[in-house]
């Protein structure tokens, strides 16, 4: 906050003490004003920011279109993301690609089906029950804040920029072992915090990948009904 001070001109001439007494209440005003800045701005940095924008939210029909990048492996694939009234798909690559999978939240349960991986062999389709768009939205709403950014490219994305994670155990502050289960950087746009542009994806949930981080990029966004399919080899239960 910035502090102007001001200064009440006199109508008449004081002398001797009265002069010396004038010269001196500026800088005594100023020391008593600078004082309260100092004072209001610790209070009010102990207080929430109210100019924080709301966490991400994905919702619940979208579609849009990008890359899926894994820069320690030196691949980058095609990348569909969609969503149809809470269910949602995420595909990258394909068979032609050396990288091809699949995400989704399908009648409340998460998905993830791997076809093609450098090194790996078996493809079977993992389930978590009880997972569903509130579940995610949920974990979205815990975000901190980190900032306003811009995303610079054709054209450039003006975003705010979210860290959300899982660390175990939960441990108070202090000296403790923590490791971090699961960890990501959302960026939505600054207008619409249910349009996502870029999302860093660290943890567990990348154990296929050497450095455990794979990033992906939208170039399009649309809040229009997708398309949301579940795969057959998904589809038989799981034993």
């Amino acid at each position: 906050m910035r502090w102007k001070l001001t200064r009440r001109a006199t109508a008449t001439a004081l002398a001797g003490a009265m002069a010396a007494v004038s010269t001196l209440l500026p800088s005594a005003q100023a020391a008593t004003r600078t004082g309260t800045a100092q004072r209001t701005a610790a209070l009010t940095a102990d207080r929430p920011d109210p100019r924080t924008p709301p966490p991400p939210r994905l919702p619940r029909d979208f579609r849009g279109k990008g890359v899926w990048i894994v820069r320690d492996l030196g691949v980058t694939v095609p990348f569909t993301w969609e969503g149809r009234d809470g269910d949602s798909q995420m595909v990258a690559g394909g068979p032609q690609y050396p990288i091809w999978f699949t995400n989704l939240i399908f009648h409340g349960r998460l998905y993830t089906l791997t076809y093609k991986w450098p090194g790996l062999t078996e493809h079977p389709c993992s389930q978590i029950p009880g997972f569903d768009l509130d579940t995610l939205n949920q974990a979205l709403s815990g975000a901190r804040f980190v900032g306003r950014e811009v995303l610079q490219g054709s054209p450039n994305r003006y975003v705010n920029h979210w860290r959300v994670g899982v660390v175990v155990p939960k441990l108070p502050p202090g000296k403790f072992l923590r490791l971090p289960l699961a960890l990501g950087d959302v960026y939505v746009d600054q207008g619409n915090r249910g349009t996502f542009w870029q999302v860093l994806q660290f943890g567990v949930q990348n154990l296929y990948d050497p450095e455990l981080d794979e990033w992906l990029v939208m170039h399009t966004f649309e809040h229009r009904p997708g398309t949301v399919t579940l795969p057959r080899r998904c589809a038989i239960p799981a034993p």
